[in-house]
């Protein structure tokens, strides 16, 4: 894993990009708190792709309509994981 500045990373972005196609691990700092992974995706992990907006809007009707349970503790996510 390598930890570069955000000024390194604009000043050699194509070397960074290379090496993170090539499986190595790369954060990159900005500021003192902010800190960001550089991560290659492919069609298969967009994020919001038909699918999952599908599954987002479903989600946003089951809440509306009351359909939730609510967890407060570790246990209750594992009761309602079934584990």
């Amino acid at each position: 894993m390598l930890v570069i500045s955000s000024r390194e990373f604009r000043q050699n972005q194509k070397k960074y990009f290379e090496r993170v196609d090539k499986g190595e691990h790369i954060i990159v700092q900005r500021a003192k708190d902010k800190s960001y992974v550089l991560t290659p995706i492919s069609e298969d992990d967009m994020y919001f792709n038909a699918e999952m907006v599908d599954k987002i809007k479903q989600s946003i009707l089951e809440v509306q309509q009351g359909e939730v349970k609510r967890v407060s503790t570790s246990k209750g996510i594992s009761d309602l994981l079934g584990l």
